[in-house]
């Protein structure tokens, strides 16, 4: 993918991502979902695309996801819109004053992100939550694209093994390690242009359900977050 004009905006480049159909695996599940629902959603129109990141351009913090869930941001067409992870996700940063309402259930429901901005690793919902690597790398140079506008980020939140590594391979260590980073929860890094890395268990399902994610534990992440910022 070429550079992005330098006319570019968060907002024209995520029209642009929208209209993304570069991994035929991704596309075909996607819309495949949205053409056959689930019966609690049978009555709502899908948005079946590539799913926008969103939140303030100006934001110092930025939360990175997996990859929007097929009933939840596939969906609404909102990152972490409509489904647990999101409530999860919305009511953390509503506490941390990164939001100005605790719940996101579509993408006109009036949330607003103050110096927060969510994006994900993968952009189109990917079967079984599990994006193939080459679907990882098309989708890395937009987040490239992304990380150059959002010029004033200084802090990551990454949600998962996934988002973490994203992370890591796009920005790169500021000091490298010479092993792998140990990914745990709430743990932090320090990044090339003075960004903060914090690691977080992803709040899905899998997580909350079982007790490995507890929300004072989701809530910690958030006021690190915080604090390194302010």
């Amino acid at each position: 993918m070429p550079p992005g004009p330098t006319s570019e905006t968060v907002a024209s480049l995520q029209d642009l991502i929208a209209e993304c159909r570069l991994c035929p695996r991704l596309v075909e599940w996607r819309e495949k979902v949205a053409r056959e629902k689930v019966r609690r959603f049978a009555d709502q129109e899908y948005w079946g695309r590539p799913v926008p990141s969103f939140g303030d351009p100006k934001a110092r913090l930025l939360v990175m996801g997996l990859a929007p869930a097929a009933h939840g941001g596939n969906r609404t067409g909102r990152i972490f819109t409509g489904d647990r992870s999101g409530d999860w996700l919305f009511r953390a940063l509503h506490k941390a004053g990164f939001a100005n309402q605790p719940l996101s259930i579509a993408r006109n429901d009036g949330l607003r992100l103050k110096d927060c901005y969510v994006t994900a690793a993968v952009r189109c919902a990917p079967p079984q939550n599990k994006p193939l690597p080459l679907e990882i790398a098309n989708c890395r140079p937009y987040l490239l694209r992304e990380l150059d506008l959002l010029s004033r980020v200084k802090v990551i939140v990454a949600l998962g093994r996934l988002a973490f590594d994203v992370s890591i391979a796009s920005i790169g260590l500021k000091e490298p390690l010479g092993a792998r980073p140990l990914f745990k929860h709430a743990a932090q890094f320090e990044l090339q242009n003075n960004i903060r890395l914090i690691a977080s268990f992803h709040p899905s399902q899998q997580n909350t359900f079982t007790g490995k994610l507890t929300e004072p534990m989701f809530d910690k992440v958030f006021s690190l977050a915080r604090k390194a910022i302010d």
